[in-house]
């Protein structure tokens, strides 16, 4: 039997987090490296993207949690070119460019080994643009 679309369960997005082995090094990655807005900084640290929320949190002592997982960050750039070389100006390796169908990808990895993705759309599109798109056509 199927759920009645009354039933539906609401959800609200909160936040992407990554679990990390040293949080002062992660801040500074992510701060400083990176250049996020720190927002916040409790138990947790808390950087503002464009309205999205990303966390840090501090690992679980004696858990495992692998750093290349399927899940990723996915920062969208208007010049991934340029963007890589700045990055491996301020030291960070990064993978070489891969073309896609509708734009271009390269990956770089955080101090806890977290995989993360830079996308650089084809044309001029853009991914807010896609999602309304996608909404109005839903």
């Amino acid at each position: 039997m199927r759920p009645s679309s009354s039933s539906k369960i609401k959800l609200s997005f909160d936040a992407v987090f990554y679990y990390v082995s040293d949080m002062d090094a992660s801040i500074a990655f992510y701060r400083e490296t990176l250049g996020l807005p720190l927002v916040s900084h409790d138990y947790v640290a808390r950087f503002d993207l464009d309205g999205v929320l990303i966390e840090l949190a501090p690992r679980p002592p004696g858990s495992v949690v692998p750093g290349s997982s399927n899940a990723r960050l996915c920062f969208s750039v208007a010049n991934l070119q340029r963007t890589l070389e700045q990055m491996r100006a301020r030291g960070i390796a990064t993978s070489d460019i891969r073309n896609k169908k509708d734009g271009k990808m390269a990956f770089f990895r955080d101090p806890d080994d977290n995989e993360l993705c830079l996308w650089e759309y084809a044309e001029s599109e853009d991914a807010r643009e896609i999602v309304k798109a996608a909404i109005l056509h839903g």
